[in-house]
């Protein structure tokens, strides 16, 4: 198979290529700058113009000045007194108002901030460790193996929603995220056929569906008058139950998780090449990986532990501040970060404002994040791309 030569080829272009080639990691990693960037990595999301520090950290602080914003407005919008927007004149006129805002907003605030921080983060270190650009926690069934953890805890072991936040649904629910990435890698590298990129997705996919069916048997076996009703709008994803108590019981996990990323994401660009190269600059690939992926795994079992499945936002995010930001992980892992944790409150936001019953955060992650992807596809110049042909 012959490839057309490109000076700035694209991500959807280099995806399509590795799903359909037998190229290995290894051989998509052979060329690399002088500050350690796979050439490849590096036109697979952005253009080499954006790796201007001065730019870069400008774009950083705004997106952090967004988060902000972002929370602000979450905190003065809801459906008391009236829908929409809430004057913060009555945070200390209405008594009622400032118990709402301290007990039930601000703890929902501060877990979908951590909930988008997480599944962006993963999703970054994801799709650098396994040089995938498709992967995320949903599509290597760590979000399922977690959800499914969470919802046997709950259905065998009789933990109600109001238990949701005690250690044993968070220690199931990390087990079995654990247990499903462990089994999509295993899968993917027993797979006779295809690119890398297509093994993993496949045996993702697979393992999700497997997991997946192990939810719906415990909905069957749930009582239909207690577990079924929550279990299933939680399975949706939904914030709606968070209390202090909820957010504070994740909050050291996911915090110690999401430092340990920011202060090793310089790392992220050795161990997106090859074992020998990224040994020979002075890496250890094996005990690096396996340090930021347990820190992924472990944060995003968490936080699935208390909002159920949400996804996109891992696959989403990553790709956007890639094109912010550029692929080096100096700068798109923190944008990813401050993306998803905006993105998270948003979505949230809506969530709990637009209509008089709440909508799950699930469907609205989804439906955003998808037309996200869809709009990238499309505004995509055209000539930035090439085809590949056999």
């Amino acid at each position: 198979m012959t490839r057309k030569s490109c000076p700035l080829p694209t991500w959807i272009s280099h995806l399509m290529e590795y799903a359909s080639t037998d190229k290995s990691p290894k051989d998509a990693s052979q060329r690399h700058n002088q500050h350690g960037e796979p050439e490849k990595a590096k036109g697979l999301i952005s253009p080499t113009r954006y790796g201007n520090p001065v730019r870069r950290q400008r774009l950083l602080w705004g997106l952090a000045a967004l988060l902000v914003v972002t929370v602000v407005v979450a905190i003065f919008s809801g459906r008391y007194p009236a829908p929409y927007l809430m004057s913060p004149r009555l945070l200390a006129e209405d008594p009622l108002a400032r118990q709402i805002v301290l007990n039930l907003r601000l703890p929902r605030i501060l877990t979908a901030v951590l909930l988008g921080m997480t599944l962006a983060g993963a999703g970054t270190v994801f799709q650098m460790i396994f040089r995938n650009p498709l992967v995320e926690p949903g599509f290597l069934g760590v979000s399922q193996g977690a959800a499914f953890g969470a919802a046997l805890s709950i259905v065998a072991w009789n933990a109600g929603r109001q238990n949701a936040s005690g250690p044993g649904i968070q220690v199931s629910a990390a087990t079995f995220g654990f247990l499903g990435l462990l089994l999509s890698s295993t899968l993917a590298r027993r797979i006779r056929y295809g690119g890398w990129t297509l093994r993993l997705v496949l045996a993702g996919i697979a393992v999700s569906a497997l997991f997946s069916a192990g939810v719906g048997i415990l909905k069957y076996v749930a009582d239909p008058l207690t577990q079924l009703p929550e279990l299933v709008f939680w399975m949706l994803g939904a914030l709606w139950s968070v209390t202090w108590s909820k957010a504070l019981s994740i909050l050291p996990v996911t915090v110690t998780a999401l430092v340990l990323l920011l202060l090793l994401r310089w790392r992220l660009n050795l161990l997106a090449l090859d074992d020998a190269t990224a040994f020979s600059l002075g890496a250890a690939p094996a005990r690096e990986r396996m340090v930021l992926l347990i820190a992924a795994v472990a944060a995003v079992s968490v936080v699935v532990s208390v909002s159920g499945i949400v996804g996109w936002i891992g696959l989403i995010v990553p790709h956007l501040a890639r094109r912010l930001l550029g692929a080096d992980a100096q700068g798109s892992l923190p944008g990813a970060l401050l993306i998803g944790g905006a993105f998270a409150v948003f979505c949230d936001t809506l969530a709990r404002t637009m209509l008089p019953g709440e909508i799950p955060l699930g469907i609205l992650a989804s439906l955003i994040g998808a037309s996200i992807f869809i709009a990238l596809m499309l505004v995509q110049p055209r000539s930035l791309g090439h085809n590949i042909t056999g």
